[in-house]
């Protein structure tokens, strides 16, 4: 073998074993946001290897956020998960796989980025959907999320219960409103990325709930001019919380890279990275720049009507509670 070649093949073992002595993180996450964290993982990576001279690899998991959480307790071994609801993060501190105390691990209560719910309707909103009153018409039919299997069902579903409260009207006027709402709810979707492929690939529906980043992420698969974005008169402040799953990097030993991984999510780079996604940095000089991806919208928070979002998990999604009184499976 001559002293190129040897090179070139001595550079490939060293590659190689590089790769395989490389640390690998997991994270699972939420439906909608398989997108942002393609990007935000590969612009992690280069910042690590930049930092630290490690090579790592990062995996991606995602479905309904529900079924993700689910998913974790019962033993996948994600080192972060990333959800669309504190719901989620609140049942896996519940059981010991993440910290009690997780949303105080980091900034914002450790929600490095915020969504909202709007509106997809089909170019040209043919049913001149303006507001959520528009949404009860007689002959619209609604995709939403399942709020039992997805935070995304779960924002919609309060958004529209927060619509009403908003406005000056009652629990019982908006309990009213969600049981017609749900009457025009042809099919419940199980995540957001399945709400949006019976809406788009099913062609069911005239409009979408869904969350603000979607509107985005249609565009790019399914090409622009296929959905127009209708921004409601009020809407919900989601906030995308994260976590260090301390069952997993206990056993992997990747505390270090997975807390790395996190805390990077609040840095301009990747604050930047997610308005591009249309999630809202919590970042105001980036909030601010992208002011014509973030409409003005009157938001509201969980806290506002429903005292937490717990407290909203047991009296409106835990079996027996409004969501199933108000709802009839077809």
């Amino acid at each position: 073998m001559n002293h190129a070649l040897r090179l070139i093949f001595t550079t490939l073992i060293v590659s190689a074993s590089a790769l395989a002595g490389a640390q690998t993180l997991l994270n699972a996450s939420y439906d909608v946001a398989r997108e942002f964290y393609k990007d935000y993982n590969g612009a992690f990576i280069a910042h690590y290897q930049k930092v630290s001279g490690k090579t790592i690899k990062i995996d991606q998991a995602h479905g309904g956020s529900s079924a993700q959480a689910r998913a974790v307790n019962d033993g996948l071994e994600a080192d972060v998960v990333t959800m669309n609801t504190t719901t989620d993060l609140d049942f896996l501190s519940s059981t010991g796989v993440i910290a009690k105390d997780w949303s105080k691990r980091f900034p914002n209560n450790a929600a490095p980025t915020s969504s909202t719910m709007l509106f997809l309707v089909r170019h040209g909103n043919p049913k001149a959907i303006k507001d959520w009153d528009d949404l009860i018409k007689p002959g619209v039919q609604v995709i939403v999320v399942n709020p039992k299997t997805g935070g995304n069902g779960r924002m919609a579903y309060l958004a529209a219960w927060g619509s009403v409260r908003k406005k000056g009207g009652t629990d019982a006027q908006a309990a009213e409103f969600i049981a017609r709402l749900y009457k025009n709810v042809p099919v419940l979707a199980k995540g957001g990325r399945d709400a949006t492929t019976i809406f788009l690939q099913r062609n069911i529906g005239d409009v979408l709930v869904t969350f603000e980043s979607e509107v985005v992420s249609v565009e790019r698969e399914f090409g622009a001019g296929k959905v127009d974005a209708i921004h409601p008169t009020s809407s919900i402040v989601a906030e995308n919380p994260v976590a260090v799953v301390e069952r997993t990097v206990a056993k992997k030993g990747t505390g270090e890279l997975a807390k790395a991984y996190l805390d990077w999510l609040y840095s301009d780079e990747a604050q930047e990275i997610a308005a591009k996604h249309a999630l809202r940095p919590r970042n105001p000089a980036i909030l601010k720049k992208y002011a014509t991806t973030f409409k003005p919208i009157q938001l509201f928070t969980v806290n506002d009507y429903f005292g937490s979002m717990a407290e909203a998990q047991k009296v409106h999604f835990n079996d027996g509670g409004q969501f199933d009184k108000l709802y009839s499976v077809k």
